[in-house]
């Protein structure tokens, strides 16, 4: 099937609106003639604003006069051309996504602005009239928000936070989307990919001195960072306290996320190089799931992480979790957010599936595609109930193309356990500084949205190959500095 849409010309949004009810349909204008098409025309002439929706036999036509002091502004006409097509879509689909019109990945940052402008109250009506916003996704926002806003209240203008890619894997989950590297394929370019990681770590602390920007937060990710040796994790991470000023750090994490790949000697080197938060990543607490979803890890090796994780000294632990992985019920996924919340961690982070391309739905699969969002909205709403029950509190919040029932991720703490990182980076708070195979950074001009970026080559191989020429584009930091602050 293919989504055909005609009319206005910024057509970006409502083809991303249409793929909320048809998840990762191809445009194709060239299919023009093909009558298994979804059809949409949406047009705007003079104060006249409508949309036409066709798919088979069914078809919606809806219109609306724009006021006449609102029929020249382009932002109103669009969000209310968007509601009519959204209004057809949930008719011809019998889905109503919680979301509404909202497809992008920050929500969070939405409300926050509308909260800016216009106060509260007169926010969060936007948020659920305009953008159709569930009053269950509302509720959870206005929780979270508050979380959000003490941690942005640690940012300055002259900010930063660091990340540190380490794109190797043990091996390639189903559901991965991430640039990574299995060990199999890849381990005889760690020793060299670390090298150059150090010698990256150092110029860019140099860079950061020179601008006298002043660092908040370090996560190092990937892939699996404790896929590296003790003695390799060791020397990047001293590396990292040694170059970077660590003064004003509010939390340095370690993704030690394959639980497969923790030990005792990789532990005790990360705590000894000043780490302060790790996650451990279980997804799941049923074994035949973690088979079916690439992960070679047990539930049992879950366990025996945590507890040398804590044996190491670590009280700040994270765990992350899946819901709507394919196969689970909901009997099972409760299991697994009883018996994670028994481990007590300091946060768990609870995403819903995001779908991968080749896992397409076409209009006779509706009817599965709905039971599926229901299943992880359910999921969902139990992990809320028992993680409220157990004192953690939302204090992040985001979402992804393709996720099953448009839903979203949340990140849930204890108080005083909120992941720093997490927060900056999906804001948009201040500069990433990023580090390795596959990292962005991202130069943020301090009071307004304006985002410039600077991409590090993705596999290891060109990493390696090219590092040189990652190192001249790095210059790009200094020259925005000079040019906006």
């Amino acid at each position: 099937m293919y989504i055909l849409i005609d009319g206005i010309p910024s057509r970006y949004e409502y083809e991303k609106l249409a793929r909320v009810f048809f998840p990762d349909q191809k445009m194709n204008e060239s299919e023009a003639d093909d009558p298994g098409a979804l059809r949409i025309e949406v047009r705007r002439k003079g104060s006249r604003l409508s949309s036409r929706l066709r798919l088979g036999s069914s078809e919606f036509y809806d219109e609306v006069d724009a006021p006449e002091e609102l029929a020249q502004d382009r932002n109103y006409c669009e969000l209310t051309i968007a509601q009519l097509l959204c209004r057809q879509l949930i008719r011809l689909t019998g889905f109503n996504p919680p979301w509404g019109l909202l497809t992008g990945i920050r929500p969070m940052k939405l409300l926050r602005m509308l909260t800016r402008e216009y106060g509260r109250e007169e926010a969060e009506r936007r948020f659920r009239e305009d953008y159709l916003v569930s009053e269950k996704k509302l509720a959870i926002s206005r929780r979270t928000i508050v979380g959000e806003d003490k941690i942005l209240s640690l940012s300055k203008d002259n900010s930063f936070s660091l990340y540190i890619s380490v794109p190797f894997c043990p091996s390639r989950c189903s559901y991965c989307s991430f640039v990574s590297q299995s060990v199999e394929h890849a381990a005889k370019l760690i020793p060299e990919y670390v090298e150059l990681l150090v010698r990256e770590l150092k110029i860019t602390a140099g860079i950061a001195a020179s601008l006298g920007l002043r660092l908040e937060s370090v996560y190092m990710g990937g892939g699996t960072p404790t896929t590296l040796s003790a003695e390799q994790l060791e020397r990047v991470l001293t590396a990292t306290a040694g170059y970077f000023d660590m003064s004003g750090v509010h939390e340095f994490t370690v993704e030690a996320g394959r639980p497969d790949t923790v030990t005792p000697e990789k532990l005790a080197a990360i705590r000894r190089s000043g780490v302060s938060r790790i996650s451990i990543n279980p997804q799941t607490l049923n074994d035949d799931i973690l088979r079916s979803i690439g992960r070679r890890h047990t539930v049992a090796q879950v366990y025996e992480a945590m507890d040398m994780a804590r044996a190491a000294g670590f009280d700040n632990i994270n765990m992350d979790l899946i819901a709507g992985l394919q196969g689970d019920t909901l009997a099972s996924y409760m299991h697994t957010i009883d018996g994670v919340i028994a481990l007590e961690p300091a946060s768990i982070t609870v995403h819903t599936l995001a779908m991968k391309r080749s896992a397409r739905m076409v209009t006779e699969h509706i009817a599965r595609y709905n039971a599926e969002g229901l299943l992880a909205s359910q999921m969902l709403d139990y992990g809320e109930k028992r993680l409220t029950e157990s004192g953690y509190d939302p204090y992040y919040l985001y979402r992804q193309s393709g996720m099953v029932g448009n839903l979203e991720n949340v990140g849930w703490s204890k108080p005083g356990f909120e992941g720093v990182y997490n927060v900056f980076i999906m804001d948009e708070t201040h500069t990433i500084l990023a580090v390795g195979g596959g990292a962005v950074t991202k130069l943020k001009q301090p009071g307004v949205n304006n985002i410039e970026r600077i991409f590090n080559f993705k596999y290891p191989y060109e990493y390696i190959s090219r590092f040189e020429e990652m190192m001249a584009r790095k210059e790009g930091i200094r020259k925005f500095y000079d040019q906006f602050c």
